[in-house]
This record gives structure tokens, C-alpha cells and sequence, in this order.
């Protein structure tokens, strides 16, 4: 097993030998934003970064090469087709192949979006995006001037069809491969941090997002028609800023977020305070704290799970990295290296792979 862990300032690749693991830290220095992991080619990895471009993996994380030159600005990738060297999201279609490997999808700033057929070698842009009605409305806070397409999910179920999560003001998608877009639904989420599908559930999407802390009762949100209508189970949440999720690959009606109470809360190491919540069908939202670490210093986690271990989830923290061996009841801290460096950096992203 290989466990890609991406925190704020390096990318660290832990491999699990006869029970041991085997932690590797990588591209130092850089920021990472997002990771993603091609299902037909596993030892592929992309990993996107703030202001240094794209970089790719064909040996399991052993290597990394910049797609296009990271070190000069703007020019070479944009040889290559992306004009941005902000990477904010990337994405591998489970089900889109094209010569021999997954579709991939990459978000940038400023919302623009990119796909490529042949592994990474060439980009096009996805223009539509830009065009739709509500892209004037787009801002994120932290900086008012820009927004950013903050997540990427292609259905596992539709071929083309994708959906984007722009940060913050509009999940929007493309039915088509990006030939043409549909535009945020009246009620729908405003500000999704992650959105998911699961492989059991057609039409099925769960969002964990930021609209709780603006709008009472909309932190969760789960739509059962592929995003045309949507509800908001929020019974039993504390916390209402919401910034991961996963799902169990085994049970699509078992699902855990990450939460805060507010932004600062969820992303400010001096000032972090972040909660996991569990819930199951029927049932409201449980905190889950046993095996976990403490609240107070914590920043807002990101999860990960395979589907080669059903009823398993593994959850990143800036104290380190957590395995759930019963569904995210009880939690175990993996045995790996976490300097204090570690600590004041925020969780990106986990992607696994089994060897």
C-alpha cells in the first residue's frame, strides 16, 4: 500500500512494507494544492501546486518532472496548454479512457478549466466554463479579486460527464467532456470544499461545504438526481463549516466530514479547532472522537479511502495520518515519522493505492 500524503509545503509518499512503513518526503518547498491518481495506471500520480505548475509521477511517487517547465513562469506549461501555473484541483475520469489512460481534468485560478487525452502530454481548455451566467458573481473571500476551481469529480456512472466546484459561488457541470456546461441550480451548494459520488449510487452527490457558516442548515448537502435538486441533513452537527467528506466503499450510506466552526477555525494553525462527524442511513450526524487527536490545534482534515478495503477510511491531520479499521468508529495513529514542522502545515489531500 502507498498512502500520497499532501500538506501545505511538501508531499510526503508512505509506503507500507510487511507491516512497516517507509516514508518518503517529496518536491520540498513547493506548495501542493491536489492530487490524483489514474485508475488504469496506478504508479501515474499528478500533483498540482500553487505558482509551480503541474507535476507528474509514472513510478509510484519515487520521481516527480514538472509537466512543462515549473521554474519558468508561465511559459512552458502554457506550451503544453495551461495558461495558469495556479493548479487548484486535478482529477482522473474512472471511466473516460483515452490512448491508454485516464481522462485527466485541472482547475486553476481564476476557475479556468483543462483536459487532457494522452496522460498529462497536452492540455485544451474547457472554455464554457468562463462563459456561464453566474461566473460574474465568483469571488473568494480571502482574496475578492479571484476564485478558483476548487474540486473536481468525474461520475463514475456517466462517461463526460463532470463536476466542478468553484471556490466560492457556484457547482456547476459539464455533461459532454467539457463541450458545454450547465450552471448552479437555485438552492444548490454555494461553496463546496469536496463533492463525491459513489460507485453503488447513481445520481448521488455529497457535498461538504462552506455554506453553513453563511446559511444555517446547508453545510451538508446531498442531491439524489445528479445535482438538480438537493437536501441539507444537518441533525446532530455542532460545526457547520464543513471542509472534507468520504464515503464508505462499501456502504454509500456511511459517510464522515471534517468540520469547524468557522474558517479561522478550520485553517488557521494558531487559532485551528476542527471536528470529524459520522453518519449512517437513517440516523443523525455523531462526533467521533476516539483515537482521534485533539480538537484544539487541528486543522480541518482531509480523508482517503480504497476500494480494496470496504469499511476502512484513512484520515490525514496536521498531527498526523489516522486509519479506521470499522466504518470511522474507532481510530489509530499510523506509525510514521511527524516532525513539528509537520504540525503547522494544512492537510490538501490523501489519495491510496494498493500495490
Amino acid at each position: 500500500m502507498t498512502l500520497y500524503l499532501a500538506l501545505d509545503r511538501e508531499l510526503l509518499v508512505a509506503r507500507q512494507h510487511n507491516q512497516k512503513w517507509q516514508v518518503e518526503p517529496q518536491l520540498a518547498g513547493l506548495q501542493v494544492t491536489c492530487l490524483a491518481v489514474d485508475p488504469t495506471h496506478p504508479e501515474r500520480v499528478y500533483c498540482g501546486t500553487y505558482r509551480r505548475g503541474l507535476w507528474r509521477s509514472e513510478d509510484a511517487g519515487q520521481t516527480w518532472l514538472p509537466i512543462g517547465d515549473a521554474y519558468t513562469p508561465s511559459t512552458s506549461l502554457a506550451d503544453r496548454g495551461i495558461a495558469q501555473e495556479d493548479i487548484s484541483s486535478i482529477a482522473v475520469s474512472p471511466i473516460e479512457r483515452s490512448n491508454g489512460y485516464g481522462v485527466v481534468y485541472a482547475g486553476t485560478e481564476m476557475s479556468h478549466m483543462y483536459r487532457s487525452d494522452d496522460g498529462g502530454e497536452s492540455w485544451r481548455e474547457l472554455t464554457g466554463i468562463r462563459e456561464l451566467p453566474s461566473s460574474s458573481t465568483w469571488r473568494f473571500p480571502p482574496k475578492p479579486e479571484t476564485h478558483h476551481a476548487r474540486w473536481i469529480t468525474p461520475d463514475p456512472h456517466v462517461a463526460g460527464r463532470v463536476y466542478v466546484a468553484v471556490e466560492a459561488g457556484a457547482l456547476v457541470q459539464t455533461p459532454d467532456g467539457g463541450q458545454s456546461w450547465i450552471d448552479r441550480v437555485p438552492n444548490g451548494p454555494f461553496d463546496t470544499h469536496t463533492l463525491l459520488i459513489h460507485p453503488a449510487a447513481p445520481g448521488r452527490l455529497y457535498s461538504a461545504a462552506g455554506d453553513g457558516f453563511m446559511t444555517a442548515g446547508k453545510g451538508y448537502q446531498e442531491s439524489l438526481d445528479g445535482g438538480k435538486t438537493w437536501q441539507y441533513p444537518d441533525e446532530g452537527l455542532q460545526h457547520h463549516y464543513l471542509y472534507g467528506t468520504t464515503v464508505d466503499p462499501a456502504d454509500p450510506d456511511t459517510v464522515l466530514i471534517s468540520a469547524a466552526s468557522s474558517p479561522q477555525a478550520a485553517h488557521n494553525p494558531r487559532g485551528a479547532e476542527s471536528f470529524v462527524y459520522r453518519k449512517t442511513k437513517g440516523q443523525p450526524w455523531q462526533m467521533v472522537t476516539n483515537g482521534l487527536p485533539e480538537a484544539t490545534g487541528s486543522m480541518v482534515a482531509a480523508f482517503g479511502t480504497t476500494p480494496s478495503e470496504p469499511g476502512v477510511f484513512y484520515l490525514l491531520s496536521n498531527k498526523g495520518c489516522y486509519r479506521s479499521p470499522d466504518a470511522g468508529l474507532h481510530w489509530e495513529q499510523l506509525d510514521l515519522p511527524w516532525n513539528e514542522q509537520l504540525v503547522y502545515q494544512h492537510p490538501q489531500a490523501l489519495a491510496i493505492t494498493q500495490e
